[in-house]
């Protein structure tokens, strides 16, 4: 018995706190999966060192204490087994795949490469400590309006707030972008889309810094991508006003398709509109107009 694999259910609103958790106790992998009429939940793999009781308490505490502060945990408990049929690597990899992305993108991990079709602008991602590989119905919703924004338009310079893997910096610059800001407020996430930029021969042209908007200055920028929780951005509402041009553009994701309409409501009084909505998977991304 070489790992344990701990799954344990996690709404939208804890996933990604819940993801470090998991890193802090150990783990040498986390996946996030979502499958239609199935709860979303996220699979650790630990090494035969962990105690297998205290990881499952550890996580329990944590979803207590998550509760305690009335945040949506979705039920259940976390389950640890021992992984004794195939090496927890392979079964981490497995949820990678090549994933097709409307008509011209293709995001694959550094051990697909092969995968890369002729014709496509392929995404290179590393799976990593930050949100975003391209599977997720957020990111690729993002992607899909970013593609559709640049059919019809192009801008030079675009900023990138919760960049997480940087896919989708990396991606508006394999589309034409000829600078992109990416900012986190995550080490690890900085040093990931850092790797990512140079693994897709983008690095000139993404600067990564661990950084929040507060400390973004200078004019502002025709095209800001932001794939976050919904209550972030009507938090940063005012500060989308500040940071986009006249006549620029917002692609936000990270919202359940229910949430998406509260967001607009929000930003409207900034002077922001909906031009453009994709859903996928019950995510909802949103291209407005300022």
């Amino acid at each position: 018995m070489p790992f344990w694999e701990l799954t344990v259910p996690a709404s939208a609103e804890v996933s990604e706190g819940l993801t470090n958790f998991l890193w802090e106790q150990g783990a040498l992998g986390v996946v996030e999966e979502e499958r239609p009429g199935s709860v979303p939940r996220l699979r650790a793999f630990f090494p035969e060192a962990a105690s297998s009781t205290a990881l499952s308490r550890a996580v329990s505490d944590y979803l207590a204490s998550l509760r305690a502060l009335g945040l949506a945990v979705n039920g259940g408990e976390p389950v640890v087994a021992p992984l004794l049929d195939e090496p927890w690597a392979e079964a981490w990899r497995q949820a990678f795949r090549p994933q097709r992305v409307g008509r011209g993108l293709l995001t694959i991990p550094p051990w697909e490469t092969s995968a890369a079709e002729h014709g496509l602008a392929t995404i290179i991602i590393e799976p990593a400590r930050a949100f975003g590989t391209g599977g997720h119905g957020s990111t690729r919703g993002c992607l899909l309006l970013l593609e559709a924004l640049f059919d019809r338009s192009r801008v030079t310079d675009a900023l990138d707030i919760g960049t997480g893997t940087g896919i989708l910096a990396i991606a508006a610059a394999l589309l034409g972008v000829q600078r992109v800001t990416a900012l986190d407020t995550d080490p690890d996430a900085v040093a990931a889309a850092r790797a990512n930029a140079t693994r897709n021969g983008v690095a000139e042209r993404i600067r990564c810094a661990l950084a929040e908007t507060a400390g973004v200055e200078g004019p502002p920028y025709p095209l800001i991508l932001a794939n976050l929780l919904a209550g972030s951005h009507v938090s940063l509402a005012s500060e989308y006003r500040r940071l986009v041009s006249p006549g620029g553009h917002l692609i936000l994701g990270g919202m359940l398709s229910e949430e998406a309409d509260s967001v607009v409501r929000a930003l409207s009084p900034h002077g922001f509109t909906l031009a453009e909505r994709s859903d996928v998977d019950g995510w909802t991304s949103l291209l407005l107009g300022g």
